[in-house]
């Protein structure tokens, strides 16, 4: 009895640490790094040149502003942004988890052909499995970019006259897309950091410092995002689109290339990595350190 009512304790407390974690890594992002994600979005949705042009894309109708209006429309969609980076991040960050203790259950046996490395596949294959199903929280993603992007389309409209007004096919426009850009990215996410930490000695289920889950969070975020990027760009050109632009997700590539030519994939690679980079790594490492004082 008492080792049942252990081993549920420690269940709780489990759970409890992979929703508390995340949430709070989530919230913390969202009022550090909104505007910074703002602009790199703006600046990947941009089709013409940005030399000379930079304050402009950035700012929109506010470029000449004073400077806290022009940090004011930094934060469009907030509402949209606080909803989806939360549940994202407690989606993603609690959930690969689970998916990681999951596979150990039903599928440890096939990943042992990885010797030394099974452990990183494993945990890079579970944030690859959330990171496709992810798709399902697309709406919110789609929303929230086109209130940072295109804040036109959504004008005077609330979440829930958008519901009543567009199908629900249009706002999961470009699905495969951004399940053929999760995959890559989030196996890349959890893979780089889990051999970040290998690389550093650490065993399974042997705590992290602030300093190695730091370290392995730079890993994985700056794999994922490298990894990611050409389809980011592409899921970002397709949502950012208004609601009755029909064109598909291989037209938009093809214009893109013939229009931008193929270095246009990469565009905000650079802004991406130096400036939005630090937010994976800064929620990702809160997620992890909550998770494992949580014992999650």
């Amino acid at each position: 009895m008492h080792a049942s009512a252990g081993s549920t304790g420690e269940r709780k407390a489990t759970t409890l640490g992979r929703i508390v974690g995340p949430t709070v890594a989530g919230i913390s992002e969202l009022l550090v790094f909104h505007p910074v994600d703002t602009v790199a979005k703006r600046l990947m949705s941009n089709t013409g040149q940005i030399r000379g042009n930079l304050n402009q894309i950035i700012f929109k109708k506010h470029a000449d502003a004073s400077a806290f209006v022009k940090w004011q429309s930094l934060f469009p969609g907030l509402g949209f942004g606080a909803a989806y980076k939360i549940t994202q991040r407690v989606y993603k960050f609690g959930g690969q988890p689970f998916v990681v203790d999951l596979l150990k259950k039903s599928s440890s046996d096939k990943f042992d052909t990885f010797g030394s490395y099974s452990n990183v596949i494993l945990k890079a294959t579970a944030g690859s499995m959330i990171g496709v199903g992810e798709v399902a929280l697309l709406p919110l993603d789609v929303l929230k970019i086109k209130a940072q992007t295109n804040p036109e389309s959504l004008k005077g409209r609330g979440l829930i006259s958008i519901l009543r007004e567009e199908k629900l096919s249009t706002l999961y426009r470009g699905a495969g897309w951004t399940a053929a850009r999760n995959a890559p990215g989030s196996f890349s996410l959890f893979g780089g950091a889990a051999l970040a930490k290998k690389g550093m000695g650490l065993k399974e289920g042997q705590k992290a410092t602030f300093v190695q889950d730091l370290i392995a969070s730079i890993s994985g975020s700056v794999a994922s995002i490298t990894v990611a990027a050409p389809m980011d760009v592409v899921k970002t050109r397709i949502q950012n689109r208004d609601f009755g632009d029909p064109r598909s997700g291989v037209k938009v590539i093809t214009d893109l290339i013939a229009t931008e030519g193929p270095s246009a994939f990469f565009k905000g690679l650079t802004p991406k990595v130096i400036v939005v980079g630090p937010k994976l790594i800064f929620s990702f490492t809160i997620a992890q350190q909550l998770i494992q004082a949580l014992g999650g």
